[in-house]
């Protein structure tokens, strides 16, 4: 890091600081403050969207997710247009008509204040957790990369993060995330063009995609029916429609963003574009690692790109074995990289029996590869106990900060930033709302007006940004990090969905059924998380979760379970 790489990042981060507390300045309403007056155009409500599913976990682990495993986590994503037509059908005129400041509201309306309650704490916990994840993600890896103590980095994210949500509420929320969106997709896309820029002469961008295709990196639809496999068409339309309804339909994170839009017509389009949009940005930031993983073809990689473990693990006994293995790793490098330009010259000739001999070759070598790879990691944990060897999450930034240029270097930490910043600054405004409406409104203190009631939803986003930055001081991940973040989603939202599709669609269940069956389905998700987590992929946890609670409502039901637990009338 030089003194413009400095520059470029605390002026970027000042810069989109100082705008969202300027120009969203002076709420004294609940409704200015948690839905910006309901004034946002529909482009506004696509980018906030986008910029809040978007955080630092997507830029930083999803290239290293398509270095090791290929495109197949775009399958991820199939189920999220359809999804967004169902919503703009069914929840979107909804909300709108009942004027609702949560999706939890609803439910009282619908149910009792137990459903409402028990809803608005589901969500609270997903979400809780998912904020100390938001902000423990890059503060991690950005500790790690720039050799700084991961409690100082959690703070000054989340610090900056606390600043401009506490101050403007929705409105500061939406305003940053435009332009944080608009330099976050540029720096990628910067990064990606750099990563081809430096690949030999004689491979084409052409070549590049035909070289992936050959080497398997290219594995964009798996049509194999499969429980097991975390992604494939069919995980994708079934498990991630089931997600998407529930993320986009239940999650206050993403219900506040089009709540605010001037019109139905306006948050409908804001989710339409959203839903038509999002898969061609992950195509390219999945790109980007396929990029990475050509430029790696013909530049030999870090043996493990988790630079700073692998240094503190050459200070202990296990030096001269990394040391030795790093030296094998690189002849086999070598060897690797006259495999890969034999493959390029008979790529280019279609030379079909040459390719196959060549990709054999490569094969054997990648197998070596794996294993060296797999031994250094093994070194590494007896050197340092208790260190994650999970890099992949490195790969991206060890290419940012190895092998791109001075203020690009810069200007990729504040994409950084600005991704961890975008997404935790919707989680806090959302967890605020949920926590003034839903709990402190409702249950606590009902008789305050519009302006303590703003007062009370800035302290409450001050909570839970000092909340998230405790969780994410002590948090540890065992996934790489953007399967990590979709894990803990799942593991609430199908149980979420559920409550809300009773409530929507199977008008004869009352609170009671639909509470006892969201009881139990949770817990039968947290009991095949923790004990089959195996056998059954984590996206069908949201299926499972929803189907359970719908069918379990029906049939108490019928078991005659129909009075409210506690009658209240919705306020």
């Amino acid at each position: 890091m030089k003194v413009v790489d400095w520059v470029v990042l605390f002026g970027t981060l000042a810069l989109i600081v100082g705008y969202g507390i300027w120009k969203s300045r002076g709420s004294k309403n609940i409704e200015g403050y948690l839905l910006g007056n309901k004034s946002m155009p529909w482009w506004n409500i696509c980018l906030s969207i986008m910029a809040t599913q978007a955080s630092a976990i997507t830029f930083l682990s999803t290239p290293g997710q398509a270095y090791e495993d290929g495109m197949r986590f775009l399958q991820f994503y199939f189920g999220l247009p359809l999804a967004m037509v169902i919503l703009s059908i069914t929840a979107v005129p909804l909300y709108h008509k009942l004027k609702v400041y949560t999706a939890y509201e609803y439910l009282e309306t619908r149910f009792d204040l137990t459903v409402r309650s028990l809803a608005a704490f589901l969500f609270l916990m997903l979400r809780g957790i998912s904020v100390g994840i938001t902000i423990y993600a890059p503060s991690l890896i950005l500790s790690s990369i720039l050799g700084w103590n991961i409690n100082l980095t959690t703070i000054f994210i989340g610090l900056l993060v606390m600043a401009y949500t506490v101050s403007g509420g929705t409105r500061a929320v939406s305003l940053t995330q435009k332009y944080q969106l608009t330099l976050i997709m540029a720096g990628m896309v910067t990064a990606g063009w750099l990563a081809f820029s430096k690949l030999p002469d004689s491979v084409s961008f052409g070549d590049a995609f035909r070289l992936a295709g050959e080497l398997g990196k290219l594995n964009l639809v798996n049509v194999t029916f499969d429980l097991t496999d975390r992604y494939n068409l069919w995980s994708g339309l079934i498990g991630g429609l089931f997600l998407f309804l529930s993320y986009f339909g239940t999650d206050q994170s993403q219900v506040g963003r089009y709540l605010g839009g001037k019109s139905v017509t306006e948050s409908r389009l804001g989710l339409i574009f959203n839903g038509l949009l999002k898969i061609p940005m992950q195509f390219i930031i999945l790109y980007i690692g396929i990029l990475l993983f050509v430029f790696y073809q013909f530049n030999e990689p870090p043996v493990f790109h988790n630079l700073t473990l692998k240094e503190r693990a050459m200070k202990t006994e296990q030096a001269e074995t990394i040391a030795q293995l790093e030296k094998d790793y690189g002849q086999n490098f070598d060897a690797k990289k006259k495999e890969m330009e034999n493959l390029i010259r008979d790529l280019h000739t279609d030379n079909r029996a040459g390719i196959d001999a060549d990709r054999s070759a490569i094969g054997i070598t990648q197998g070596r590869e794996r294993a060296i790879r797999t031994r250094v990691k093994a070194a590494i944990a007896s050197a340092v106990p208790g260190a994650n060897t999970q890099d992949k999450d490195y790969v991206f930034i060890n290419f940012v900060m190895t092998r791109l240029p001075h203020g690009v270097i810069g200007l990729l930490l504040a994409v950084v930033f600005c991704a961890a910043m975008s997404s935790t600054a919707s989680e806090l405004n959302s967890l605020a709302s949920t926590t003034t409406v839903d709990i402190y409104k409702r249950s606590v203190y009902r008789g305050g007006d519009d302006l303590h009631y703003v007062r009370m939803s800035k302290a409450f986003t001050a909570g839970w940004a000092l909340i998230g930055m405790a969780l994410a001081s002590v948090a540890n991940q065992s996934e790489n990090l953007i399967q990590f973040v979709n894990i803990i989603g799942s593991l609430f939202y199908g149980t979420l969905l559920g409550i809300f599709i009773v409530a929507f669609y199977v008008r004869f269940v009352t609170s009671r059924a639909v509470f006892l069956a969201a009881v139990v389905s949770e817990l039968t998700i947290l009991y095949l998380y923790t004990f089959q987590r195996e056998r059954v992929a984590f996206l069908l946890y949201n299926i499972i979760g929803c189907l359970l609670v719908v069918a379990l409502a029906i049939l108490f039901q019928g078991l005659g379970i129909q009075k409210k637990i506690i009658p209240t009338a919705p306020g």
